[in-house]
């Protein structure tokens, strides 16, 4: 009896909410989405700066010993990348060792600038559909309800002509939940994998930075015999 009137109490409760609250919320979400979206977009679009050309100035200057020159140059890029390099030449005189931690610390403290807001977008992508499940849980209830209400023969024959309405009408607020649940989640899943393809290359691109400025740190002094040869 208890469990009974439990399980009545959460129908009534979910009945009187119905199932537009849930898109209201998923309605939120979308906003919330579209401004992460365009923020992060409009972020990793002005850090953007042609790696291999910074490379080559970056090994250029470095053979020269002008690491003063090198570290001017990095400073001067907006890019993840060089603010990473800037760290390991500031370094460069405690020695190899020294620069590489100070540049993997960098690199950390960029990623986590890269991925702000990331978690939201996850977390919204794999939520949204259950959300939008559950609108249509409770139409389908609602839907059930409207079925089972007529209890004698003349309720029955007043309310034979609005039920089939009534049942079409929840069935199909349901469906647009689900619905809106996943128009919400699709753009947020398709953002989030993009973005994370667009860090792991950001990450690829700072270790070959790194790998530059460790190689000139970590190199003995060359004969001189090698040192006129090299272009």
């Amino acid at each position: 009896m208890m469990r009974a009137s439990l399980v009545e109490l959460l129908k009534h409760a979910l009945l009187d909410l119905k199932a537009s609250w849930v898109m209201w919320i998923l309605l939120a979400l979308s906003v919330v989405d579209l401004i992460i979206i365009i923020e992060r977009a409009a972020f990793l679009r002005s850090i953007r700066d042609n790696v291999p050309k910074l490379a080559a100035e970056l090994d250029s200057l470095l053979r020269g010993d002008r690491v003063r020159e090198a570290l001017d140059r990095m400073k001067a890029s907006k890019s993840a990348e060089a603010a990473v390099v800037v760290a390991g030449l500031r370094h460069a005189d405690l020695g190899p060792a020294s620069a590489e931690k100070a540049m993997a610390g960098a690199q950390a403290l960029q990623r986590v600038r890269l991925e702000r807001g990331l978690a939201v977008l996850g977390t919204v992508g794999n939520n949204a559909p259950f959300l939008g499940l559950l609108g249509t849980v409770i139409g389908v209830i609602e839907a059930f309800e409207i079925l089972g209400r007529p209890t004698d023969a003349a309720a029955a024959q007043a309310a034979s002509a609005l039920a089939p309405q009534a049942i079409m009408s929840s069935i199909a607020e349901a469906l647009v939940a689900t619905a809106v649940g996943l128009f919400v989640a699709i753009p947020a899943v398709a953002a989030f994998n993009w973005f994370q393809r667009r860090i792991q290359t950001v990450g690829a691109n700072t270790e070959a930075l790194s790998n530059v400025v460790l190689a000139h740190l970590a190199a003995e002094a060359p004969p001189a015999e090698a040192r006129a040869a090299a272009p």
